[in-house]
């Protein structure tokens, strides 16, 4: 039976009750006790202010209101810190954990072109408007036979529920464990902020990388329409020496 949006935002909060007291006290376990106080200190403000009603007027936020809260949280900000890696080179394989703790590698997609997308963090302004975006565009990615993979330092239990709110279906690895070892090989980890940088890396069929970017600001989205003709490019006949 299909849930309504009060019902399913019940589960929610269930789940993440139960899955809070199993995590072990860490910076990223305070983080989602914040998000969470958030979310409940929006839905408060917003019940006061009489703004709060969800569809079947009981006072309780919508599942659309949850998944805008990103557009009231602090906005990441600072220059990048890293260059990625040289174009040319061989992408370093990795096997992580999707949303649903099964392992995904890289291997896995040889004789696809492939989008990594290093992003800091679930829930944040920018992430979820990139994410978004890309979500909406998956059409154009099947046809340059793209597979997406999103990758930052949050759990397997985050990546969960903002996939459920935002409606994302490409696979979201966790590189929670040891914390941000995939963003260091690929030579994107902003150490001393606990989170990668925000870039993008397009691996064609064989394993090697072809387009690498690194947003100069955190808060910069990369353009898609460059990501295209980027993945256009690997679509069309390399050239013939000698001609």
């Amino acid at each position: 039976m299909r849930l309504n949006p009060s019902e399913r935002l019940q589960e929610l909060e269930e789940k993440f009750n139960s899955l809070e007291a199993r995590l072990p006290d860490s910076p990223e376990k305070e983080a989602l006790s914040v998000l969470h106080a958030m979310f409940h200190e929006e839905r408060r403000t917003r019940i006061a202010s009489g703004n709060g009603a969800s569809s079947n007027g009981n006072g309780k936020m919508t599942l659309d209101q949850v998944a805008n809260l990103y557009k009231t949280a602090p906005k990441m900000e600072g220059a990048a810190e890293n260059t990625g890696l040289a174009v040319g080179t061989p992408a370093p394989d990795f096997t992580l954990p999707d949303a649903n703790n099964q392992p995904v590698s890289l291997r896995d997609f040889r004789g696809k072109n492939v989008v990594l997308v290093f992003y800091p963090l679930d829930w944040s302004p920018a992430c979820s408007d990139q994410l978004s975006l890309y979500q909406s565009e998956l059409d154009a990615f099947k046809k340059y036979d793209a597979q997406l993979i999103g990758i930052s330092v949050d759990s397997i239990y985050s990546h969960g529920a903002w996939a459920a709110v935002r409606g994302i279906t490409f696979p979201l690895l966790s590189d929670f464990h040891p914390k941000g070892w995939i963003a260091e090989l690929y030579n994107v980890m902003r150490r001393a902020d606990g989170f990668s940088e925000r870039a993008l890396y397009v691996i064609d069929r064989e394993g090697i990388i072809r387009y690498a970017h690194v947003s100069p600001q955190l808060h910069h989205v990369p353009d898609i329409y460059e990501l295209f003709r980027q993945l256009e490019a690997l679509a069309q006949p390399a050239p013939v020496e000698g001609r």
